[in-house]
């Protein structure tokens, strides 16, 4: 196994990593903003108001995006891992 393979198998496992990834973070993104301007629209500094929202719609999104995942995850280890172990 050569440099440029490892570099490439190393690309792939990040890259399915940002796509595991972006469904919560684009959440936490969206719900970070609404509460960030309802607090700035009714003056409450509490930061709890942030933690909470945030982490149960990430949550949420896990509970609705695990299949996804999932899928993600098998789609890279029959494609990268099953043929790097068989040598092919």
């Amino acid at each position: 196994m050569t440099e440029a393979e490892i570099i490439d198998i190393v690309r792939q496992f990040l890259w399915a990593g940002v796509w595991m990834g972006a469904p919560m973070i684009g959440a936490a993104l969206v719900i970070g903003v609404a509460v960030g301007l309802f607090q700035a629209l009714t003056s409450i500094q509490e930061l709890t108001l942030t933690f909470a929202p945030k982490l149960l719609g990430m949550l949420i999104v896990y509970m609705l995006s695990a299949g996804y995942m999932a899928n993600v995850l098998l789609k890279l280890f029959n494609t990268v891992v099953l043929p790097t172990i068989a040598g092919v």
